[in-house]
Order: C-alpha cells, then structure tokens, then sequence
C-alpha cells in the first residue's frame, strides 16, 4: 500500500461494525457466477457482499453459508467483496450482450454498508458503460432510490422489492432489522413512478392481517408485476436461536395453507399480474 492509500485509509477508516454486524473486507475470485437451481434461467448471479446484516430469520440464503458458525450467525456477518469492480472491469474485452444478470440472490446489494461504499452503485456503472445486460435487481431496502438515476440508463431493468406482509408485527418478527413496511412500499413508488419497470415480490409471503387492505396498499405503488410465494414452517429451517418469535407469529395469527390460499386469491382477483414461486421470477 502506498503512502496515499495509508493516509487516505486513516482518513476514511472502514467501517468493521454496523449494528450487530461485523464487517470484513474480502478479495473475491469471481463476481459472476453462472446461475443455476432456482435463478437458472438466467446467465447470471451478481453477489457485491456475502452475508447479509439485514439478517432474516427465515432467509434461504442463510443456508448455503460455507460454515455453520457463519449460518448459526446469519445477520452478524458481512464480507465486503473490495475487488468486486475490478473483477467486472476483466469483462470490458468481451463485453455482456444481451445476458440476463440477477443482483443479488444470496445478499441484499443495498443493505445498510451500501450507503458508505458505493460497490453496487459502480457495478451498475460498469454496466451501463461497457456492457448491454438485461438486468433484475433484488432488494428490501430503500437505499434502492439513490440508484434511479443510473436505472434510467439501462435498456432492459426491472426492480424487484421484497415486501412479505402487511403486518409491522408479523414484519419485527421475521425480518426485525429489515426496513418497515410503509418504507419499502414508498420506495418502490418512486422507483415505479421514476418510469423504471418494477415488481413486488411477497416471498415468502408471511402471515397477512387483511388481504383487502393489503392488496390497496399494493396497488396504490403502481406497480404492475407480482410474485407470491408459500413459506412452510414444517419444511423451512429457522436460524439459530431466532425462530420463537416468528413461530409465535404464525400460531397467533393462525396462518396455515387455507390462509395463504384465500389471501392469494385476493390478490389474483385484484393485482395487474401475478406470478408464482420460480416461474414468477422468470429473466425480463
């Protein structure tokens, strides 16, 4: 490191701690990986972190972590892929045609340390500058609006938000250090209103309070696309130590299959257009 990087370094230091998460800072060896399982029908993942501070008690992702320490403390851990730009940079000689990339399927690209760093705001500029991609960002927060600017320069994007549930309780129970509800719908409104191509996706989709009034909130976002998705508390796995209070969410609310049904029904009656589980989240 020479002496501007040190005094730079010492100027800015790097954050090794946000909330509950601790932060380090990797060298990748890829950062497009070829997709396969459920994103499969794309050509491509695109991970700026590993981890994830928003920590979803329910999160899949959670699940293929290389260790079980790093599973059992999902949400506490969070690696900074620093190389990630320059890993992108080795592409400008064959530049991406017409692939279809999925950012981010096993992290949120605009959690809370996206804020500080940028990495995901200057992947999306490579992008734009040396690249032609049909591209899908996946996220729950709203730092996702700081990013219309550079949506608009795309040919082919569409904006994903994850919203599960129309219940702030059912919300803290599952995903408590996640953005609220209100936030999230307000953040894919401007992203929608910004002219950007946009979907809601309510995977899983957790105990609902009313499917009406949930469904109005839905549609005052203008959003046109949606997926839906069943969660199986028999057949998911909780994170260690973090599942009672999300189990005790579902028994009170008595959420069962006949409930995901009859709210589903609802939203297939009202909503522009719903899709459902891995076909629902087909490349655009």
């Amino acid at each position: 490191m020479d002496l501007f990087s040190s005094l730079e370094e010492e100027n800015n230091p790097r954050k090794t701690k946000l909330g509950n998460t601790s932060i380090d800072y990797v060298q990748a060896a890829g950062i497009l990986t070829e997709a396969k399982g459920f994103m499969g029908a794309y050509d491509y993942t695109l991970n700026p972190y590993s981890g994830c501070s928003f920590g979803c008690n329910y999160c899949y992702a959670a699940f293929f972590s290389r260790s079980t320490g790093d599973k059992d403390n999902w949400g506490n851990w969070l690696r900074v892929k620093e190389n990630a730009l320059q890993l992108l940079m080795k592409k400008r000689k064959k530049p991406l045609i017409d692939k279809t990339i999925y950012m981010s399927s096993v992290t949120d690209p605009y959690q809370p340390i996206e804020k500080d760093l940028e990495l995901t705001r200057s992947l999306l500029k490579e992008l734009i500058d040396y690249h032609k991609v049909r591209l899908v960002i996946q996220t729950r927060s709203q730092l996702a609006t700081r990013d219309i600017d550079l949506y608009k320069q795309f040919e082919v994007i569409q904006v994903n938000m994850t919203i599960t549930t129309d219940s702030e309780e059912v919300r803290k129970a599952f995903e408590p250090h996640c953005p609220s509800n209100k936030v999230r719908l307000k953040a894919i409104k401007e992203i929608t209103d910004a002219g950007i191509k946009t979907c809601i996706t309510m995977t899983p989709l957790l105990p609902v309070e009313n499917a009406k009034d949930f469904t109005k909130q839905l549609l005052t976002t203008g959003v046109k696309k949606f997926i839906v998705q069943p969660f199986h508390q028999d057949k998911g796995k909780f994170i260690a130590g973090t599942g009672a209070d999300a189990l005790e969410q579902i028994k009170k609310m008595q959420w069962t299959d006949e409930k995901y049904n009859e709210v589903v029904t609802e939203f297939r009656e009202q909503l522009p257009w719903l899709g459902e589980g891995k076909n629902g989240f087909a490349p655009i």
